[in-house]
């Protein structure tokens, strides 16, 4: 009897022995509720936790995933709409530290901020050219901010995002010191047309009159984003700051005999901009300044800011790598002489036209893509590459509006553009056409569009349907060397699914700065 119990005993600690065992294999760590971003260029993820296992997906560099739990070197995660296990060495935690203090830069006016990240989604509001707020959020093609207390989403082709909170600079007229913090010696100058003067800091208080472009006030004190003025000798008043222009009061030295003098301030919008010993995209660079940065105007030249960076130093900066709200001592642009040198773009003007805006939406696919978002995002791209090449790049459009298409042709006759490129995406009635094609309509136009089209063709794997005649207005009453390029059919459901893609873009904006490049070298 004794040896029956004991036995029994023994049964039942084996038993529970085995229960345990299998729990902790099952339940190695508990489920990591931990956010985890893809590091790797591309991540596989898989059916079970193995290289043997079958691929559900594949993810991209910067994907947000969320863990569910881990076995070994291999985590299971959820995505969108799929779960699956994805290599753990090819991902990392997201901490909120690492985006506490981080910022964006607009580097476009009217820059949309909307209540989901779908360029479908709501307008809370617009950000100026310059404008910074808090980044709360990313996710691989969007950010979430705060911009004085409104929360939504902006597009990430369309910002800088900085590590740290900008460097203290003078006040500008998107920071927010604290609450009614007096501005001594500063001088608040009036850059629109007509601005209201308020008794309080609030759009509803009572109107004390109005002000005009380029009147200057003694600034008394800033609450968030309002001004209090000296707006006669008897009374003091409010005014939105982002109407105008923050500068020290203060005298510069006089500027050189084929400058403007200027005043105000720029903001730089973009990381790393050069800023130079001349007003040449060929001059020496004396430091590299990120986004954010804010520096006073000493003068302008030609297409150049001469700025104060030290207290008996200044440096230039090309007006189209900063936001300033003064225009008054713009000068008109002259084409510039100095001589090209191979592998580079100095002293070229091209323009790129992102095809559609506004109102015209241009084609939309099934999926509910819209032609004029893409066609943004791309012309972005397109102009970053070609400008870090010394090209003086004009936008026809830098944010959601309606350009006629005259106006278009008007602006590459203005600055003489040595190219001007449309981008587009097509469409057709049968759903099988497929393929991109670059078009031109002139004799001196074909040059520019085979050695476009060959550029892009080297990047990008989709049908090459050639280069091709077209009678599109942007090219045939175009005087300067022009192409229309269309960058495969929205019509087609599985193209779409790899032209909308942001790799894609990325690459079609490389091989059409490839061609551009390699069309100039040759002549």
């Amino acid at each position: 009897m004794y040896k029956k119990q004991v036995h029994i005993i023994l049964a039942i600690t084996l038993l529970f022995t085995t229960i345990l065992s299998s729990l902790q294999i099952v339940s190695p760590a508990y489920a990591d509720t931990s956010d985890l971003k893809v590091t790797g260029t591309i991540l596989h993820l898989r059916e079970g936790p193995g290289l043997t296992y079958p691929i559900i997906t594949t993810l991209e560099e910067g994907d947000h995933l969320t863990s569910i739990s881990r076995d070994g070197d291999w985590t299971q995660v959820k995505t969108g709409e799929h779960e699956g296990w994805v290599a753990s060495w090819l991902t990392s935690s997201i901490k909120q530290a690492d985006i506490a203090h981080k910022m964006i830069i607009s580097q476009v006016d009217r820059l949309n901020i909307r209540t989901e990240p779908d360029l479908s989604a709501a307008v809370l509001g617009q950000l100026s050219s310059g404008n910074q707020a808090t980044l709360l959020q990313e996710t691989t093609e969007w950010a979430k901010i705060d911009w004085n207390g409104t929360i939504g989403w902006v597009s990430k082709n369309f910002i800088t995002i900085n590590e740290t909170t900008p460097k203290s600079s003078p006040v500008t007229n998107d920071e927010k010191p604290s609450t009614s913090s007096t501005q001594k010696g500063t001088v608040f100058t009036v850059s629109v047309d007509v601005l209201n003067v308020r008794t309080k800091a609030d759009l509803n208080a009572k109107k004390l009159g109005s002000v005009s472009k380029g009147q200057a006030f003694k600034v008394l004190a800033q609450d968030h984003n309002w001004i209090q003025i000296q707006y006669n000798k008897k009374s003091t008043g409010w005014v939105y700051s982002f109407y105008g222009t923050l500068s020290d009061d203060s005298p510069t030295r006089q500027p050189s005999s084929n400058s403007v003098k200027s005043e105000g301030s720029v903001k730089i919008i973009y990381n790393g901009t050069n800023l130079r010993e001349a007003p040449s995209t060929s001059s020496e660079v004396v430091k590299r300044t990120d986004a954010g940065e804010v520096f006073p105007i000493v003068a302008t030249t030609d297409d150049f800011y001469e700025i104060q960076i030290a207290k008996d130093k200044t440096a230039f900066v090309a007006n189209w790598v900063v936001t300033t709200g003064d225009h008054t001592a713009t000068t008109t642009k002259e084409k510039s002489n100095e001589v090209r040198k191979k592998g580079t773009l100095n002293g070229l003007t091209i323009v790129v036209d992102a095809g559609h805006g506004g109102n015209d939406h241009g084609t939309s696919s099934q999926r509910g893509t819209d032609e004029k978002g893409i066609t943004l995002k791309t012309a972005s791209l397109l102009e970053s590459k070609l400008s870090a090449a010394g090209a003086n790049v004009i936008m026809t459009r830098e944010s959601d509006e309606y350009v006629a298409l005259r106006k278009r042709v008007s602006t590459s006759h203005q600055h003489e553009a040595d190219a001007f490129i449309s981008l587009h995406y097509d469409a057709n009635e049968s759903s099988s056409v497929s393929g991109f094609t670059t078009y031109y309509q002139n004799s001196n136009q074909l040059g520019l569009a085979q050695a476009v089209h060959e550029g892009l063709g080297s990047k990008i794997n989709i049908k090459d349907r050639g280069t091709q005649p077209g009678n599109f207005l942007v090219l045939r009453e175009n005087r300067q060397k022009a192409v229309l390029i269309e960058l495969g059919f929205l019509s087609n459901a599985s193209e779409e699914r790899i032209i909308t893609a942001a790799k894609f873009r990325e690459q079609a904006a490389l091989g059409i700065y490839q061609g551009i490049m390699n069309y100039f070298n040759e002549q």
